[in-house]
């Protein structure tokens, strides 16, 4: 079976400025010169971890969110560590690739994971990995979650979400919702809401984020699920209309767009997707949480959160016990829709 690297992880950058981008990994070159020769190294002076640069796998191609959130917290890292974070990007087979790598390093905190819900939470639900999502990785720290949304055409006769769902539900099959491809995200996230709701609706799978925006905007599907990231530009710009935020409580970067869970009578509806930071299984509980504390200090900079507001994503930390949950949890949410609606991968 093949990933589909689009389905599973949008380009969520394709509507944001170069200027942040050309910011973003100027700032990282900056950063590896400065935590190589510039900054005073407490750790190096006692020998502790870290004594020597640190390898950042990022499944993803450079301009991807995983990979601007993975360069983001590098920055930060070589600062509050004092040492470089040396960026590698391993992309292909919807982020599988570098997953591996990544679950193969020697665990001894200098090979680290950018580490997102495309490839470790869905993918392995879907279709067989060469890893084990469970096994092979140390879950170090969640660092941000990005909100999906629901969108329609601007002329769509349902204005807000329970409308949407009145509708939908007085039509049982007749309307359609397209995603970016059987077992992306968005396609499992419409599916939880549809049984939550109580809806019976058609599934169209596109080849890619736009080709099924674009099929939205013209009114030939009637609504999608996908990230903020990508779904914000055309909301502002009229071309899309967003009636519902997947998380329980909104989201600071979606505003003027209510939660679904009491937009549309869902309660406890919260999905969305989230990247942080793993490493090989085995990794020492000392040096995770030196990572997990390092990471924390970087998220709550100014410029990380500006950043993340750029991108339309939320700052989420979660370490321990409580990343362990919610990893649970959310895994089983989509292991059930997966389960009732029998979705498979085409080989």
């Amino acid at each position: 079976m093949k990933a589909r690297t689009e389905c599973n992880q949008p380009e969520a950058t394709s509507n944001m400025p170069d200027s942040v981008r050309r910011s973003l990994l100027g700032a990282f070159g900056a950063s590896l010169a400065g935590a190589g020769l510039g900054f005073p190294s407490v750790s190096r002076a006692q020998g502790a971890y870290p004594s020597k640069p640190i390898r950042m796998v990022i499944p993803w191609p450079p301009g991807q969110a995983t990979d601007l959130v993975g360069r983001s917290l590098a920055v930060g890292l070589s600062r509050v560590l004092g040492q470089a974070i040396v960026a590698d990007n391993k992309a292909g087979a919807g982020g599988m690739i570098g997953c591996d790598a990544a679950a193969k390093a020697k665990p001894d905190g200098y090979t680290i994971l950018a580490a997102s819900s495309g490839p470790l939470t869905v993918i392995p639900l879907v279709q067989t990995t060469p890893y084990d999502a469970q096994k092979d990785f140390t879950y170090i720290a969640m660092a941000c979650i990005t909100p999906y949304v629901l969108v329609t055409a601007s002329d769509f006769p349902a204005k807000d979400a329970a409308a949407l769902v009145a509708l939908v539900k007085a039509n049982p099959g007749k309307y359609n919702f397209g995603s970016s491809g059987t077992g992306a995200t968005g396609h499992l996230m419409g599916e939880a809401f549809h049984a939550a709701a109580g809806l019976s609706v058609v599934h169209v799978p596109f080849k890619g984020t736009l080709p099924a925006l674009t099929e939205v905007m013209a009114g030939r599907v009637a609504y999608c699920f996908e990230t903020a990231s990508v779904i914000m530009p055309f909301i502002r710009d009229g071309r899309l209309r967003g009636l519902g935020c997947t998380l329980l409580n909104g989201s600071a970067v979606t505003p003027g767009i209510p939660p679904l869970s009491t937009a549309a009578n869902v309660p406890g509806f919260n999905l969305g997707g989230w990247i942080g930071l793993a490493a090989p299984a085995g990794l020492t509980a000392e040096v995770r949480e030196r990572l997990a504390k390092a990471t924390k200090e970087v998220l709550q900079s100014a410029e990380t959160k500006e950043l993340f507001e750029q991108i339309f994503i939320e700052v989420d930390f979660k370490q321990g016990a409580e990343f362990t949950e919610y990893l649970s949890k959310t895994s089983a949410v989509y292991a059930e829709v997966i389960r009732k609606n029998n979705i498979k991968l085409e080989s």
